[in-house]
């Protein structure tokens, strides 16, 4: 029997903006025909739609509400909703998001014409949903708005961190995965600075180190700064090669 791997294609890589010609927070996670989107940032459904056709997306997952992470879910839903008015598509989608800050969420919430929303706080305890046929496990992340890093398992287990500073239920969350996806937002040198929002390379690496992580990837990327660097930190934390997501990167697990 073919055994059809999990594929993580990215999308965009930047944060709070991209670089020339980039797009910000997005990756799509597809395994037997299903088609998973994880964020929805500056400049990512020009890149999903290279991917996939749009009737072909079964989910929807927003790890939190800042900008770089949303602001291509506004496109998206125009072309949900000229899709289901053409007759090209006869449903909407699922969307997975937590609810703040209120003024973006209840905007987001009115989008009932293309998303069918589920808020992520109000999942079972402990937090666990089946979504896109991928069993789902969300975990609070230390972030300046309401974030979840998340672990999205099918054959293979994947971790998303999110936009979080150090946490030790992330370590937890990621044992054993097939695939770590790592917010490196930073250098040495920026730890104080984001001590309390986000991860440095070094640090996504000693988070992937302590999990036992098979395989760890870096993301979330300060577009003024060398990945080779990045890269080199978060090398020095995990012990052994790091990947660098690159936008239209493809990995399999």
């Amino acid at each position: 029997m073919e055994v059809i791997p999990i594929k993580l294609t990215v999308l965009g890589c930047w944060a709070p903006y991209p670089r020339v010609s980039g797009a910000c927070s997005g990756y799509l996670l597809q395994e037997a025909g299903r088609n998973l989107l994880i964020e929805a940032g500056n400049g990512i459904l020009a890149r999903l739609l290279q991917h996939i056709d749009l009737e072909e997306l079964d989910a929807v997952i927003l790890s939190h509400l800042h900008p770089d992470h949303i602001m291509d879910i506004y496109s998206l839903r125009h072309a949900i909703e000229a899709a289901n008015r053409e007759g090209r598509m006869q449903r909407r989608i699922p969307l997975y998001l937590p609810t703040g800050p209120a003024e973006d969420f209840d905007r987001i919430k009115g989008f009932n014409k293309a998303f069918v929303v589920q808020i992520i706080e109000d999942l079972p305890e402990p937090g666990t949903a089946e979504i896109a046929g991928f069993k789902v496990v969300f975990v609070p992340g230390k972030h300046n708005l309401p974030v979840f890093s998340m672990s999205i398992e099918g054959k293979k287990k994947l971790v998303y961190s999110g936009d979080t500073a150090y946490n030790p239920e992330l370590i937890h969350l990621a044992q054993g995965a097939d695939l770590f996806l790592c917010e490196a937002s930073g250098q040495d040198k920026d730890a104080d600075y984001l001590k309390e929002n986000h991860l440095t390379a070094r640090q996504a690496g000693q988070l992937a180190q302590r999990a036992g992580a098979k395989t760890l990837m870096i993301t979330h990327f300060y577009p003024e700064y060398s990945l080779s660097e990045l890269q080199q930190q978060a090398e020095a934390g995990f012990g052994q090669a790091v990947e660098v997501a690159r936008e239209g990167a493809t990995i399999q697990l």
